[in-house]
């Protein structure tokens, strides 16, 4: 049974143009087959799955909410300082306002 099911309805898409390696690119093409939909169709899919999956990541998009996708106003890393922890020792998010955080 496919992990990604064949699509159901045709979003509006955008053009993207990516370097993968060859093998990836064939694998990609091969499950495409399989589930009878395109290339561009699995990796959005699996680019939905992952979103949703990352945990970290739906914390970042909390505090960077922004009408600009390019814009982000906040990063959003798991520390491990003694104030960032809660009594089960859990990690909480440190948040860093836009204009205190390291240029990279």
């Amino acid at each position: 049974m496919p992990v990604i099911k064949s699509p159901t309805r045709l979003p509006k898409n955008e053009t993207i143009q990516l370097r993968i390696p060859q093998d990836i690119k064939f694998r990609l093409e091969r499950y495409a087959e399989f589930i009878n939909a395109s290339p561009s169709y699995v990796v959005a899919e699996t680019l939905e799955r992952l979103f949703r999956k990352d945990a970290e990541f739906q914390i970042f998009l909390t505090f960077s909410k922004s009408s600009n996708p390019k814009e982000v106003t906040a990063d959003v890393s798991m520390t491990s300082s003694d104030d960032s922890q809660d009594e089960a020792g859990t990690l909480r998010p440190a948040i860093i306002p836009a204009n205190k955080r390291n240029p990279q």
